[in-house]
């Protein structure tokens, strides 16, 4: 009965919806925007929607046993905030301040603002006026806040880079160049100790960190972060494994001072600090390399460069990938779209592709390119 109602607590949380019709609409513009510049879509407009728990889904399972076998006690005014917080981020769509880190550090100040001020909110079912500050309560939302950003590393590291779209600019030579935006959000269903009147403490360990409490509730909640970035100078698949490293060890080191606060309490505020002034120096140091240098994928004098490859396609089947170039079609040296699929007719039946790939090491690629495959090739590309 009590798991009933944890998941019943789920489905009235407005941040679910809102989560789910963010996902739509950040599909919609992806779309929109792939459309103008390339006249087709690249995927699907609801992959996003179908990715929002997908990708996360064994994170959220993982963290429900931990945090509510241990028992991290969290207040609900704090969740309160954190679910405001949340809604604001996803209605200004800012994903570049997504970071876990800063929506937990923000439902802090917002949950002590509150209280401090004596201000309120009725949202009718209940009224939001904040939580006293204290450090009991700290630590666990530290330890909660340190793991979800380590999970966010992992995210980055496995979807961003999938999540990549293109867009085309001009380079400092004033020829088109590429770079590449990825955007994401995503949701994890994690199930909390909160205090309430369901549940008494069973045994003796548990819960660890009760707050001041002796009867506990549970509470399914939607935990909800988001990510941005652009990449021009760095291929994608090799920037965003580094961002993701560099956000889960910072993720790690969130949880370790969290776990220290537990002999020196003050420490939990150090814990958050240093995640929120560590998230933001990982975007700077990537932002502002990115924006320095040459575009990764720019014309080449010595073949065709490609932007992107449209999944199943001729082109996906054979293994091409972002950045690589075509240099010869059916033993034909090409120099731009046009003269690819001119030699591309000299024998579709059996096309034959020499590619330089990211090491500059040349591979062959051949296909059946048929009348009827969509978008032909399958491929964008820069002259």
């Amino acid at each position: 009965m009590d798991l009933v109602f944890a998941i019943g607590r789920f489905f009235v949380n407005p941040v679910l919806y809102i989560a789910l019709l963010a996902a739509v609409l950040l599909g919609y513009y992806r779309v929109k925007k792939e459309r103008k510049i390339f006249r087709i879509r690249i995927v699907y407009g609801l992959t996003e929607f179908k990715r929002l728990v997908k990708d996360g889904w064994l994170y959220a399972l993982i963290f429900s046993v931990l945090f509510a076998g241990i028992g991290l006690v969290v207040p609900i005014g704090w969740l309160i905030a954190l679910s405001i917080v949340s809604i604001l981020l996803m209605a200004t769509t800012f994903y570049q301040a997504g970071s876990f880190i800063y929506l937990a550090a923000a439902a802090v100040g917002v949950s002590w603002l509150f209280n401090a001020n004596e201000w309120s909110l009725n949202f009718g079912l209940f009224r939001f006026e904040g939580t006293e500050f204290a450090f009991q309560w700290l630590i666990p939302v530290a330890l909660i806040a340190g793991a979800l950003v380590f999970a966010e590393g992992k995210l980055i590291d496995k979807a961003a880079a999938e999540a990549a779209s293109p867009r085309l600019h001009k380079s400092g030579r004033g020829l088109k160049a590429a770079a590449y935006i990825s955007k994401r959000l995503w949701l994890l269903p994690i199930l909390l100790v909160v205090p309430g009147e369901l549940i008494d403490s069973y045994a003796p360990y548990w819960p660890q960190l009760p707050i001041g409490e002796t009867s506990f509730s549970l509470i399914l909640f939607p935990f909800i972060f988001g990510f941005q970035g652009r990449s021009q100078r760095t291929l994608p698949v090799y920037l965003y494994p580094v961002i993701g490293k560099a956000v889960s060890i910072l993720g790690v080191s969130i949880v370790v001072i969290g776990l220290v606060s537990l002999l020196w309490e003050p420490l939990a505020i150090a814990a958050l600090a240093v995640g929120v002034i560590g998230r933001i120096a990982i975007s700077i140091h990537f932002a502002l390399k990115e924006r320095s240098g040459n575009y990764a994928v720019t014309p080449q004098s010595q073949g065709v460069m490609i932007v992107d490859v449209l999944p199943g396609s001729p082109a996906d089947k054979m293994g091409l990938l972002r950045g690589e170039v075509i240099r010869k079609v059916n033993g034909i040296a090409i120099a731009n779209e046009s003269e690819l699929y001119e030699a591309i007719q000299v024998n579709a039946a059996h096309c034959r592709l020499e590619v330089l790939d990211h090491n500059l090491e040349v591979r062959l690629r051949q296909h059946v390119i048929f009348r009827h495959d969509h978008h032909r090739l399958g491929l964008l590309v820069v002259n």
